[in-house]
């Protein structure tokens, strides 16, 4: 019945946007309900605002320059109805932090997931950078000091309807990593409910550079729903183990025969508690790089996301050589989110296309190294369709 009286209303020129029949929407609201005013300050002597990218056919993303970020993502379900599918804040202020959040929807440098023990070798020489997790480099941050690239001010170089360009200058020895980096992140969201995200970076040092974004994703619409009833599909025969501190062990284990094995579309709940696999427990869930078959290829689906309640399914494409799916084990229910509502436990997950955690590491691994005179590039395309 929305539908029909948003339908009317456009007939007859009327731009209001409706949350029930005869129910007026404050039109200085997105449509996922954000007002820009509060995502507008000043950060670190720079300016931070709501980006909003709307394709005309349902599909919105807000997004912020306070790290690069996705705040919210509306996607049409089978009726028709925009849902916002990504968890989020309705506030700049509820990302700093100082707010101790997680890093939610924003982009991840230098290099996202884990390096182990927070040094690695490059050239001959050991790399020291900040640790902030069981003492391994998490994210490219620290607690205290510098933090990572989602707590950065990027700066809008090309922004309209569609799409945005963003910039970003990392110094030298930034939590410890080499190298004047210039790196920036484009958001274009097209007409066929796809978001592509095209990152790039630049070095004047020989440097170590990995970048992906950390959206929580709820395809029901709902983060009262728990994710484990969403189904997922991974094209993956191996998946990194990880220690208890969460590290990769460095071995490529077979999926099949395991509760890891999403080569066929399962429900996330199904092993999710498996109280026997020990991988499980070391994530307490989920918490693993699976390594992709797709070989880089922009035209081969690397992870398909279905969700029954809406009947939206979302179909990841990327160029990177696996993908990090993490079930929201640590979300506690003290992150407060609109209407003084939490995020609990297993209400979002993350699906991050990267390259191997602790591939600095790893020199059999496919290379992370970036040298003066080259560009790393990569993209990942979040495509949202129905049933």
């Amino acid at each position: 019945m929305r539908g029909v009286c948003r339908f009317i209303l456009q007939l007859c020129g009327i731009s209001l946007f409706l949350s029930g029949c005869g129910e007026k929407r404050d039109d200085r609201l997105t449509m996922s309900g954000l007002r820009p005013e509060d995502f507008t300050t000043i950060v670190d002597g720079d300016s931070v605002k709501l980006i909003v990218l709307d394709n005309g056919h349902g599909m919105e993303v807000c997004l912020s320059n306070y790290g690069a970020r996705i705040v919210s993502l509306i996607a049409p379900d089978t009726e028709g109805e925009g849902r916002n599918v990504v968890l989020g804040f309705d506030s700049i202020q509820a990302y700093y932090p100082e707010v101790k959040l997680p890093k939610m929807g924003g982009t991840i440098g230098r290099y996202t997931n884990r390096i182990g023990h927070s040094q690695f070798i490059l050239d001959g020489d050991t790399v020291r950078v900040t640790e902030n997790n069981f003492g391994h480099s998490l994210h490219g941050g620290a607690e205290d000091g510098d933090r990572g690239w989602q707590y950065k001010v990027f700066r809008i170089k090309e922004q309209n309807d569609s799409s945005v360009l963003m910039t970003l200058l990392s110094p030298d020895k930034e939590n410890g990593f080499p190298g004047n980096v210039k790196a920036s992140v484009k958001f274009t969201l097209s007409k066929d409910n796809s978001l592509r995200i095209d990152y790039s970076a630049e070095t004047d040092k020989p440097t170590v550079i990995g970048m992906s974004n950390q959206s929580y994703f709820n395809l029901s619409g709902n983060p009262d729903h728990s994710i484990s009833d969403l189904r997922l599909m991974i094209n993956s025969r191996y998946y990194l183990p990880v220690d208890s501190t969460r590290l990769v062990t460095g071995e490529l284990a077979k999926v099949e025969g395991t509760p890891m094995d999403f080569r066929k579309e399962k429900l996330i709940g199904r092993d999710i508690d498996n109280a026997w696999y020990e991988q499980i427990k070391n994530g307490n869930g989920y918490d693993h790089a699976f390594v992709l078959d797709t070989n880089g290829s922009l035209d081969e689906c690397a992870v398909s996301l279905h969700c029954k309640r809406s009947g939206i399914i979302m179909d990841i494409y990327t160029t990177e050589p696996s993908v990090q799916f993490y079930t929201g084990n640590f979300l506690s229910g003290s992150l407060s989110r609109k209407q003084n509502e939490n995020y609990s436990q297993r209400h979002g997950l993350s699906l991050e296309p990267q390259h191997f955690p602790d591939s600095p590491n790893h020199p059999e691994w496919p290379s992370v190294v970036l040298r003066p005179g080259e560009t790393y590039h990569s993209t990942s395309i979040y495509k949202f369709r129905t049933e």
